[in-house]
């Protein structure tokens, strides 16, 4: 049985609107309404952060140069990621079918991320010594939080899902062990990942806008019996559901954004951040299209290979690759305006959501 939202099911019921029944008429009225009520929340939001003086702290220790240049940021509240998953949360509520497991499971990315988020900024801000939560217990909450959500998964299908390959029709089929530690690691990845993204206006909510079309898009097919026989991709029933999640993050990134583009009224903090990537994360893992993450996610991608690297490179050879890591900060020291950056990202972030869809026949 179907249990669609209250107000969804009081506008069926009440005026015979059973196009609203639609996957994809839903997932754009999630898309509008967490735009809009990001749009209408956002001015309280960053009052109410500005009167309890909640702003990031844009000091850099390890770097006086970033420090001097994001001086400016100082006065800029954080934490507004609050907004992000709110609207996120009161779109699924209203569009989402609340009996598909997969849309109740994503609450539980939703608010645990959000609480892993707002745990690190709270430790930030009101610490005196510490930048946060360190990497070690970031990593154990994201590991427990995304683990019991892959069990999660796990037990909801029948038969039991499956790791995609890419570009052949061949699937693995792991055991209940690895397949929660599979997904508890691309969650955490990808978590991270728009985190260490989140560095400069409107990087990480347009990025992440872009990412979460795209991926709204692979849902869908997945979900679609027809599609995904079509596309030679894995038919995951129930997971066209997680269009409706995609079309909420896709609204909700950019209503962010119309605040947090340059100069940014307000900063999502870890709080927003750790939600964005939890939640793309999900929905590669429900699609079966992990793997695709290499391709429409690779901004994020190269960001952490960007640390990765240059933390190794200066480990063992004494050496930096880049002026400065995360690789977007390397490109404001070679001179790129602030701007010109994210916005050359967002360009590179949209041609790669474009070739994923492009390149899901080609197996």
């Amino acid at each position: 049985m179907i249990h669609h939202p209250v107000v969804l099911d009081w506008l069926i019921r009440h005026f015979h609107l059973y196009l609203l029944r639609n996957i994809t008429v839903r997932t754009t009225l999630a898309a509008m309404t967490a735009f809009v009520l990001s749009i209408l929340l956002g001015p309280i939001l960053i009052r109410w952060l500005q009167s309890r003086k909640i702003r990031e702290r844009v000091e850099k220790k390890d770097s006086a140069r970033l420090s001097e240049i994001h001086a400016p940021k100082g006065e800029t509240p954080t934490q507004g990621g609050l907004l992000i998953v709110l609207a996120m949360a009161v779109s699924m509520l209203l569009w989402g079918n609340l009996g598909n497991l997969f849309v109740q499971i994503s609450f539980i990315v939703l608010i645990g991320s959000a609480g892993i988020g707002w745990l690190d900024d709270q430790i930030k801000l009101t610490g005196q010594v510490r930048k946060g939560l360190s990497k070690s217990e970031k990593l154990t909450l994201q590991f427990l939080l995304y683990g019991l959500v892959s069990v999660a998964l796990w037990f909801s299908q029948d038969p039991a899902p499956t790791i995609s390959l890419p570009f052949v029709q061949r699937s693995l089929h792991p055991g209940i062990l690895l397949y929660c530690v599979w997904g508890a690691f691309v969650m955490a990845l990808v978590s991270n990942a728009v985190n260490l993204t989140d560095g400069l206006d409107g990087l990480a909510a347009g990025c992440s806008a872009m990412t979460g079309l795209a991926l709204t898009v692979v849902a869908y097919a997945a979900g679609h019996i027809g599609l995904s026989r079509y596309l030679l991709i894995p038919s995951v029933p129930g997971c066209g559901e997680m269009a409706v999640l995609g079309g909420a993050l896709v609204g909700a990134s950019l209503g962010f954004l119309w605040f947090n583009c340059h100069p940014a009224e307000v900063f999502m903090g870890n709080t927003g951040s750790v939600v964005l990537g939890g939640t793309i994360g999900y929905l590669a893992l429900v699609a079966r299209q992990e793997m695709a993450l290499l391709l429409v996610g690779a901004i994020f991608m190269v960001e952490v290979a960007s640390v990765i690297l240059q933390v190794a490179s200066f480990r063992i050879f004494k050496f930096r690759i880049f002026r400065i890591a995360p690789i977007h900060h390397h490109f404001e020291f070679g001179g790129w305006k602030e701007e010109k950056v994210t916005v050359r990202f967002w360009i590179l972030s949209a041609i790669l959501a474009i070739l994923l869809v492009l390149t899901l026949k080609i197996r």
